[in-house]
């Protein structure tokens, strides 16, 4: 029981991060492309700005649907596919 609250929780965290579109974008490209740092996220976006564009990735992030590392100064982001598959399938085809 307590497994599918938590479930529930986190489908709609990352639900809610999905029904932006500018969010929505990010995670498709990051689950084509994996391993992009912030700059290049940027750089594919185009319009979106430094500050905005941290503010959608904290959200994606937040709801477990995005993992990132640090590499120096760089932190690299990816799709969670294990989170993708459960919750957002159609982000993999």
């Amino acid at each position: 029981m307590k497994e599918a609250l938590d479930d529930m929780g986190q489908a709609v965290k990352i639900y809610k991060a999905l029904g932006e579109p500018t969010r929505l974008k990010i995670a498709l490209l990051l689950a084509n492309e994996s391993n992009l740092c912030f700059t290049a996220i940027g750089e594919k976006l185009e319009s979106v700005a430094g500050s905005t564009l941290s503010h959608h990735l904290k959200q994606l992030t937040d709801s477990g649907l995005i993992d990132f590392r640090k590499s120096g100064s760089y932190i690299h982001y990816s799709v969670n596919r294990e989170i993708a598959e459960k919750f957002a399938p159609y982000l993999l085809a």
